[in-house]
């Protein structure tokens, strides 16, 4: 049997604590969830084995309907945002203008902000400010566009990383392609579609699936925002699941709503990176 060195053993021991916190803080609140779903346990007191029961009534409940086709459209939404604005952004932090390190250290302040203080900053905003200066009711209290009050302030502090991965992709072109498609007459947005986008769609791919996860979990800014309000209209289904299942007394419906949207993100973010890959050996 080998003998642990001492070097071994301090990597062991560093190496340990860590695993047993993930283990706890991670791992085993998982495991007693996916346990949880399948009980009537309100988060609190005994609980009965009601088996699928959960599931059953989670695909008959309009509420969960409701918040899963309005997180679905607010991720969609917000993606082709931010992706838009962030190559826009980033070809411009790429080509040869003045102060581009300081613009770049710029846009990058609303990435470093908490989510709920930039939602908070907002609220007033949206509630205090805009009205003010438009002489119209708060788009928070509003059904038709809380929504999109939503969308801009996720796709304005989701934009700077979206950015960095651009422009890094972007620096990995090599000068020789641009040199060889201006001797054909590429510039302009022929320019981009036929020799840069090609050569960065593996970052266009990364950028799709961590937008897409990211604003589908979407919580802190509906909780700083909107609340789920009004009548429901922005509860994500990451707001739902905290919402009724910590304070609602549906602890087990809501780990079982809480499994289904774990596996729909996983199929999503699954069929998105192959989708990106078989688009990325066409190009």
């Amino acid at each position: 049997m080998k003998k642990i060195n001492d070097r071994e053993r301090t990597y062991l021991f560093m190496t340990l604590p860590i695993l047993a916190l993930f283990f706890c803080f991670n791992t085993l609140p998982l495991i007693k969830g996916v346990i949880y779903n399948f009980t009537n346990f309100e988060g609190y007191g005994s609980y009965d084995w009601v088996g699928l029961r959960n599931y059953t009534d989670l695909f008959q409940d309009a509420r969960v309907g409701r918040s899963y086709l309005f997180t679905v459209k607010l991720a969609v939404t917000s993606t082709v945002v931010v992706n838009v604005l962030s190559l826009i952004l980033a070809l411009g932090l790429s080509s040869k203008i003045k102060f581009k390190s300081a613009l770049r250290g710029m846009y990058f302040i609303p990435n470093i902000l908490g989510a709920l203080v930039v939602g908070y900053i907002f609220n007033y905003f949206f509630t205090y400010i805009l009205p003010a200066m438009t002489k119209t009711t708060s788009m928070l209290a509003s059904t038709r566009w809380a929504w999109v009050a939503i969308v801009a302030v996720c796709a304005w502090q989701s934009v700077a990383m979206n950015t960095i991965i651009y422009i890094s992709g972007i620096q990995t072109v090599p000068e020789e392609v641009y040199e060889a498609g201006s001797i054909d007459g590429a510039t302009g947005w022929f320019k981009f579609r036929n020799l840069t986008f090609p050569l960065i769609m593996p970052f266009f791919t990364i950028n799709m699936v961590l937008c897409m996860k990211n604003f589908l979990m979407v919580f802190d800014q509906i909780m700083a925002l909107t609340k789920g309000g009004p009548a429901q209209s922005t509860e994500s289904i990451s707001y739902l699941i905290y919402n009724n299942g910590m304070a609602g007394g549906q602890f087990g419906f809501q780990s079982a709503n809480a499994v289904v949207f774990f596996v729909l993100i996983v199929a999503l973010s699954v069929a998105q990176t192959k989708f990106g890959s078989s688009k990325e050996e066409q190009l």
